[in-house]
């Protein structure tokens, strides 16, 4: 049986984030666990890495202490799959800038920084709500079965900026390009709740869950 373990962290969405992975368990029959902890051996024994996340970037990487940060470097070192959901992706980046230049993972390039453009364009910051996600169909396995003008939900006011594009699976727009989906190797994450996504959420999760290393 594989083991899919949501990391806690202090980063808040956990319960949300661990009920849609075990929905899609349930529902496409799949030979898993889901389970929430903050033990870094057991982070180290997973088969799938799910880091959630929704405040702060600062107080979330504070979070990852006690031997987490380094248990999920190894993990994710050795190949496992990795899915980091709104501040967790967030935290693959270099650097965040939400109070105070913090370091992240360094997975991907760039650094999480507010969304003045938006501001500029005259929109509302948090950009919350339903937004389209515009992405090349079959160009990465977590967009499978997904379709152009399916929307994914946001709740953010800082987004990956100075980003490689190899790394960008997916974006949308709001008073410019906003990274939607992020990936590099095995390490991959959505700036969008998957968890509160419906049926663009549930494919995702499902993508995911049956990434095998």
């Amino acid at each position: 049986m594989r083991r899919v373990v949501v990391i806690d962290y202090d980063g808040g969405n956990l319960a949300s984030a661990a009920q849609t992975a075990r929905h899609v368990v349930a529902e496409r029959g799949l030979d898993a666990e889901v389970q929430i902890s903050a033990d870094p051996e057991t982070v180290l024994q997973a088969d799938h890495i799910i880091l959630p996340g929704q405040g702060a970037f600062a107080h979330c990487a504070s979070g990852l202490r006690g031997g987490l940060r380094e248990a999920l470097i190894e993990a994710t070192d050795r190949g496992t799959p990795f899915l980091g959901i709104c501040v967790g992706m967030q935290l693959m980046a270099e650097w965040g800038l939400e109070h105070g230049r913090t370091p992240g993972l360094g997975w991907i390039e760039g650094s999480i920084a507010k969304m003045e453009f938006a501001l500029e364009a005259g929109l509302c910051l948090p950009h919350m709500g339903w937004n389209v996600l515009e992405f090349e169909p079959g160009a990465h396995r977590l967009t499978a079965g997904l379709e152009q003008g399916d929307h994914g939900y946001f709740v953010h006011s800082y987004a990956l900026t100075g980003w490689n594009p190899t790394d960008i699976v997916a974006t949308a727009s709001y008073g410019g390009a906003v990274p939607a989906i992020v990936a590099r190797d095995n390490r991959c994450g959505t700036q969008f709740h998957v968890e509160k996504s419906q049926k663009t959420g549930l494919t995702i999760m499902a993508n995911f869950l049956s990434w095998m290393p």
